[in-house]
């Protein structure tokens, strides 16, 4: 992507009307607003051509009065500021827009707030990410459309779009509920109108939706508004949550803001085209430049996705009163936040206090790929003494996943392997809430986990106990439980296959059990039993960590502990069976001495000791 180099060249062509019937408003943004918002200000971007003229007032309206008209270096645009009271009442607002004896009207609706409460995301729950346009096609019309800018939908082409859809998940939440899932983490479901990009000579749709063209509407080819309103209402009766994957940082090169853009500096401009460094290391680091720290942050991510100026209060507030928006619009449980430091990072303690201001209970926890868990924690809410301080709730756990996984695949040593899972959970108190991590072994941008364990089923198994019982929000990528598997050679593409049985004309159904193979069906069976485990288990939920060095090369135990329950989880990720001395976990078993596995039927009245095969681990709850 590095290699791409573009001009982005912005024109201002101003044509004079002559007269006000030419004129006309052809977007509002926010679509509508809701009263009873903790914020009393709204900023209303109001867009039609040459309106700048206009002298916009507000008929009168109880407890909403219009501050201030802005105007920008483009005439097609005005930023009216309004006050809304506490108890405004919902209804309709209409502006007058006026020129001489000539004027527009315009009618903006105010809406109640809806009753649903969400409970949020918690260590409670399990999180299963998928891409909707991989998953499950419910409905084949909906799949391409001539008037947008990518018209082609083609499952032979791993780089198109496949016709996955926001139906297709709705027809498959018992499966989800099966298998223990408690919330659906979706890759962006905002309208992606872009175009076919050139990535390495090879042309690629924008089908993982990271190229917002429009916040207000989802992407037709998903299904719109109305099916993802149906989803998440389907959702949230049968006990499941949903995430929305948020993009601040940039937006798609086809989005409308930027075919006619307000300022120059809504975007974070340069002399020539600079691509972020994807460096974390130099927003923190006290001798860093200052070239360093602003190319992390205003470089853009790559050509075809241009980098919005969070300094810019319009585009601040453009971006926070969208999710506002979306969380009310669709009863939001939670939001993952793409590409985390790259953010102006006061404009996301900004952002993410509005939303959590008004949903206490909700969950918000952003994509920081970092390298040390130390600026993990500087970009969560953390126990630092340092002069950034971040409101983020949670974080994707890159640092876990990388211990976790070193730990299955180097040999024990005192600096690696499981030492590496042991050091960095010691590291917790970093963190003011370790339990909001989200934890995972996999996702879209990486290796499948069964390949990364060389399809080595011991290693996924230890694995997936690891995810479901430390502490944190373990998230799992979708199709995992029935082992699929590539490395991303030549693409991610590889990594993103579509669900076998998911659409029209698959010869495999992996969502039944008939369809799937005898190891597939043992792999689902397997996270089912302990996902189910988990949601009835105060320990695992709630409980709090209490971990043993490693020793006798490659031995590892922790203890998951609340005051109803006490699981013990005991890993042996070296090559040779070990019968371990459990008297060094002495202090986690207390007065309980039997032992009851969750995986199995295995039971033993006793602590003293452990059998475990080769890279084998178990899972116990201990009784008197």
């Amino acid at each position: 992507m590095k290699n791409f180099k573009i001009t982005f060249l912005f024109v201002w062509v101003c044509i004079s009307f002559a007269s006000l019937q030419a004129q006309k408003i052809e977007r509002v943004e926010p679509t509508h607003w809701y009263v009873g918002f903790k914020q009393k200000s709204l900023q209303l971007l109001v867009y039609g051509k040459d309106i700048s003229t206009l002298k916009p007032s507000l008929r009168p309206y109880k407890g909403v009065t219009l501050k201030k008209v802005n105007l920008t270096e483009n005439p097609n645009y005005l930023f009216l500021d309004l006050e809304i009271g506490a108890g405004t009442l919902a209804g309709n607002l209409i502006f007058d827009f006026k020129e001489a004896n000539k004027s527009l009207n315009l009618k903006y609706a105010l809406k109640n707030r809806s009753d649903y409460k969400t409970p949020g995301v918690n260590s409670t729950d399990f999180i299963y990410l998928l891409m909707p346009d991989r998953f499950s096609d419910g409905d084949p019309k909906n799949n391409a459309f001539k008037d947008m800018a990518d018209t082609d939908s083609d499952r032979k082409n791993p780089w198109l779009r496949h016709g996955g859809d926001l139906k297709g998940i709705e027809n498959h939440l018992d499966y989800f509920t099966e298998l223990g899932v408690t919330a659906l983490w979706l890759n962006p479901v905002s309208e992606n109108n872009q175009p076919q990009t050139d990535e390495g000579g090879q042309k690629r749709s924008a089908y993982h939706g990271y190229g917002i063209t429009d916040f207000y509407n989802v992407d037709k080819r998903f299904g719109g508004n109305a099916a993802y309103l149906s989803l998440i209402d389907k959702a949230h009766k049968k006990g499941l949550k949903i995430i929305q994957d948020a993009i601040y940082n940039h937006v798609g090169i086809n989005h409308w803001i930027l075919k006619d853009i307000p300022a120059k500096n809504w975007l974070n401009q340069w002399d020539s085209y600079t691509n972020t460094s994807y460096k974390d290391q130099p927003l923190f680091d006290p001798n860093a430049s200052q070239f360093d720290k602003k190319q992390a942050v205003n470089g853009w991510f790559v050509p075809f996705l241009p980098d919005l100026n969070h300094k810019n209060p319009f585009v601040a507030n453009y971006l926070i009163q969208q999710a506002l928006w979306n969380t009310e619009m669709f009863s939001l449980d939670a939001w993952r936040i793409d590409t985390y430091f790259y953010n102006d990072l006061d404009f996301m303690n900004r952002c993410n206090a509005a939303i959590l201001s008004n949903y206490p209970a909700i969950h918000i926890f952003g994509e920081s790929w970092v390298n040390s868990v130390a600026n993990q924690a500087l970009l969560t809410e953390n126990n630092f003494n340092y002069p950034f301080k971040s409101n983020l709730p949670g974080n994707v756990d890159f640092m876990w996943c990388f211990s976790a996984l070193a730990a299955l695949n180097e040999k024990p040593g005192w600096n690696d392997g499981i030492q590496k899972k042991y050091q960095v959970l010691a590291q917790d108190y970093m963190y003011k809430h370790p339990e909001k991590m989200v934890l995972f072994l996999d996702n879209h941008d990486l290796d499948r986990f069964y390949s990364v364990v060389g399809e080595d089923y011991e290693k996924f198994k230890t694995g997936m106990i690891w995810l479901l019982t430390t502490r944190g929000i373990p998230q799992m990528y979708y199709g995992t439980e029935i082992l699929m598997k590539n490395f991303k050679n030549p693409s991610d593409a590889e990594v993103r296959k579509d669900f076998p049985g998911g659409f029209e004309g698959d010869t495999e159904n992996k969502f039944k059990a008939e369809g799937r193979s005898p190891k597939e069906n043992e792999t689902f069976d397997f996270v089912k039993k302990i996902a189910n485990f988990r949601k009835t288990s105060a320990a695992l939920s709630k409980g709090r960590l209490l971990q043993y060095l490693p020793f006798d090369n490659g031995v590892y135990g922790y203890f998951r502990i609340d005051s109803s329950q006490t699981v013990f989880v005991i890993s042996n990720t070296s090559e040779e069976s070990k019968t371990i001395d459990l008297a060094r976990f002495s202090e986690g078993f207390g007065t309980k001495t039997t032992l009851r596995s969750v995986v199995n039927t295995y039971a033993q009245k006793t602590t003293d000791k452990l059998t475990l095969g080769p890279k084998a681990s178990q899972i116990f709850v201990l009784t008197p």
